[in-house]
């Protein structure tokens, strides 16, 4: 069996090669030229770069690669789809077909099209399910009764805003949101909240209602803690069991110094 990687920008398509090298299995790698980090090429063994409208140039390259199942991992921020970047004539006919262009329609329409060719896209965490932590507290010190409270309404906020696709990530302050997730990605998000109400602030990070983990998983690692450092958060809320926990040690390490409460919510 051959297997394929869309690789977006972080830290995401790097520990997926690493899961798929212990189990030995080598992956023919598409890098997103506007979001994958370079430093890619020193570690994987199969590689083309295709610009982020160039939908055909990919699947022409997984099927000179015999793949039959592909994993997509990293994020592409939604905002690249209105960069000005030419979609190809493939991209462009998906991109025409989609009743609307939010995340899951996206992503979904590239699913469909490489479905057509014979390429199954698969569970994203297919090689990490290590890194899906199991509910309870994570940290140190489990959330207060003022932080539970809060991630209580967070939780309810936030499902009904994942379940709409708009984002993943709100924050709560008092029972009072303080930010949404949109477009800018968690860690913007949060920083957002601290220059509206630092201090005191709850983290709620949830998969959607019907998570499809082919795509789209929420993830959280040293920067969320960092991120949340800066703004003067106390307590992240995430999803047990469909949110990926990148650097785990050195996550929980920062967030009990900093005295901060991680804690896995069941999903919804």
């Amino acid at each position: 069996m051959r297997y394929g990687l869309i690789a977006g920008n972080g830290k995401f398509p790097f520990l997926v090669l690493k899961g798929a090298r212990r189990a030995g299995v080598s992956l023919a790698v598409a890098a997103i030229r506007e979001e994958t980090d370079p430093a890619i090429e020193k570690v994987a063994e199969s590689l083309t770069w295709i610009g982020i409208g160039q939908l055909g140039k990919m699947i022409r390259f997984f099927k000179r690669e015999g793949v039959e199942k592909a994993i997509m991992a990293g994020q592409v921020k939604h905002v690249q789809i209105f960069s000005g970047a030419l979609p190809d004539v493939r991209m462009l006919k998906m991109l025409i077909s989609l009743p609307r262009r939010n995340t899951d329609a996206l992503i979904g329409g590239v699913a469909a099209e490489l479905a057509r060719e014979g390429i199954e896209l698969i569970d994203s965490t297919f090689f990490l399910q290590d890194q899906l932590p199991a509910e309870g507290v994570l940290s140190r010190r489990a959330p207060n009764e003022r932080e539970r409270s809060d991630v209580e309404y967070g939780l309810e906020v936030a499902r009904e805003i994942a379940r709409l696709d708009l984002g993943q990530t709100i924050v709560v302050r008092a029972r009072a949101c303080v930010a949404v997730e949109a477009m800018e990605g968690t860690d913007a998000c949060v920083l957002r909240a601290g220059a509206l109400a630092r201090g005191r602030l709850v983290v709620v990070k949830v998969a959607k209602p019907n998570q499809d983990m082919r795509f789209d998983v929420p993830v959280v690692g040293v920067p969320t803690i960092e991120a949340m450092v800066e703004a003067g958060a106390t307590c992240l809320c995430i999803t047990a069991g469909k949110t990926l926990m990148f650097d785990r040690a050195e996550m929980r390490a920062l967030a009990d110094r900093q005295r901060i409460a991680v804690v896995a919510a069941p999903h919804a």
